[in-house]
């Protein structure tokens, strides 16, 4: 056989006795005098290999080698004598003997060590360095693992009858609840697009367009105080869907997850199914919050306690003693509200009576998402933002393509959102989910490894139209 051909270290227990080709890193080494003891991985596995002392060749390259280095290594997978063999460990039975090793890449010594739980080591170190941070065991399961539950998911959505659209990155600023990041246009001075916060509107439109059954993996920017489950710049698994109501949604999203626990963590154990319904009213009052955690066992990292909260009020009061959204201006109330929300007032004292029918989805205290049914009634949409204050031309200037999409024929839709990352952490037992991003910022935003945000040149500047103005 052409032993040229690379074999990855997984495959390596299936050709005992042949001579084969790896190519990876060299993860540890171990140099014993007469024999040099190497640990190799590459994305599949690691493997030890060993050099004899009659391979003169490979001897005097094995002792160059450090952690890190990349190379290519030619030898004969040998089964491991009995008493060396480890049963429970990916090639336990079996070692490589050396043959050659061509050096393709060296390495400077890293300045943190990857071979264990890199969380000891600061995290703006790790940060600094991700490519290393991503190399460890660790990371590279998380990031796998998201590759896998976003492929199941997109799997099954794809037998639900769904597509996948993409929408657009450069939008428009419009008030949905936090701050946008914003992005000059250079041939409109003075204009600025918005890095979209979610892909709410367009998900909307696309109802109006007829496509029924939308999904997407969609990056979403908020410009916001960050925390130990948020980033200015995350992932959602957003879908939208005609003709449907609450509990058309909250089924299929309930056997979506079903079946990524159950077949991408078979080891974990959901708490109860069908998910529990909890009132928003209940929630509060029993357990101070809208996310509540309901495990019988708080203790048990694998235990996985959905439920889902509904019945949440329309409105509640702002900060100016006004009225706002409690989840976003385009959710629908319950069919038995409606009217109630046409005869409502801005200055009505209470209408936390009015219910939405909007829905949380819980885990083990995290909110992993959240929906509703949408107003797709032009007159019902003016009236939410009538209460909430907003002058008709303003809604408008802001919304007008939304009311002319509406009034052209839109069917009634309603969707969810699942904070990506967030569950993700959860899924493997994460402290924060910059642990299952590839590329994260720090707390405050930053991203030491690029150095961002970071200042532009004047020229662009001048390009732009813009002025900074020192503090």
């Amino acid at each position: 056989m052409n032993n040229d051909t690379r074999t990855y270290i997984k495959d390596l227990s299936g050709k005992v006795g042949n001579e084969v080709t790896i190519k990876g890193w060299v993860d540890i080494r171990r140099d014993q005098g007469k024999l040099i003891f190497l640990d190799f991985r590459d994305m599949t596995g690691k493997v030890q290999g060993v050099i004899l002392p009659n391979a003169k060749e490979a001897h005097e390259v094995g002792t160059q080698l450090r952690s890190e280095w990349v190379v290519e290594v030619k030898g004969k997978v040998n089964p491991r004598p009995e008493k060396n063999v480890q049963k429970d460990k990916l090639n336990g039975d079996i070692e490589l003997e050396i043959l050659s090793i061509t050096i393709l890449n060296q390495a400077e010594t890293p300045g943190f060590d990857i071979g264990n739980d890199t969380r000891v080591v600061n995290e703006d170190t790790r940060l600094e360095q991700r490519y290393l941070d991503l190399r460890s065991e660790r990371l590279q399961n998380n990031i796998r693992a998201r590759h896998k539950a976003i492929k199941l998911v997109r799997d099954v959505l794809d037998t639900e009858g769904f597509i996948e659209i993409e929408t657009p990155l450069l939008t428009k600023s419009t008030p949905e609840g936090a701050r946008d990041f914003i992005v000059p246009s250079r041939l409109e001075r003075g204009t600025f697009y918005a890095l979209p916060q979610s892909p709410q509107q367009y998900k909307q439109l696309l109802m109006a367009a007829g496509m029924e059954k939308y999904f997407q993996i969609a990056r979403c920017m908020r410009d916001e105080d960050t925390r130990g489950d948020r980033q200015p710049e995350f992932t959602q698994l957003d879908m939208e869907m005609s003709f449907v109501r609450e509990d058309d949604i909250m089924a299929l999203n309930e056997k979506l997850l079903i079946e990524l626990v159950t077949k991408l963590y078979p080891h974990k154990k959901i708490q109860e199914i069908p998910f529990p319904r909890i009132s928003y009213k209940d929630a509060m009052e029993k357990y101070g919050n809208d996310r509540p955690d309901i495990r019988t066992n708080k203790e048990d990292p694998n235990l996985l306690a959905f439920c889902w909260v509904v019945d949440f009020p329309m409105f509640e009061k702002n900060d100016q003693g006004g009225w706002t959204f409690t989840h976003n201006p385009f959710s629908a109330t319950q069919k038995d509200h409606e009217e109630a929300l046409m005869n409502a007032k801005a200055d009505d004292a209470n209408l936390t009576h009015i219910k939405a029918a909007q829905y949380d989805i819980v885990l083990n205290g995290y909110e992993i998402g959240g929906g509703s049914v949408r107003n797709h009634d032009p007159e019902k949409l003016l009236k939410v933002f009538e209460i909430m204050g907003y002058e008709r031309s303003n809604v408008e200037q802001n919304f007008g393509h939304m009311l002319k999409a509406f009034r052209s024929g839109t069917p009634p839709h309603g969707g969810i959102a699942w904070g990506f990352d967030r569950l993700m952490m959860l899924l493997q037992n994460e402290p924060n989910i910059r642990e299952v991003i590839a590329f994260p910022k720090t707390g405050e935003g930053r991203d030491p490894m690029m150095k961002s945000p970071d200042t532009v040149s004047e020229a662009q500047l001048r390009e732009l139209g813009i002025d900074i103005k020192q503090k």
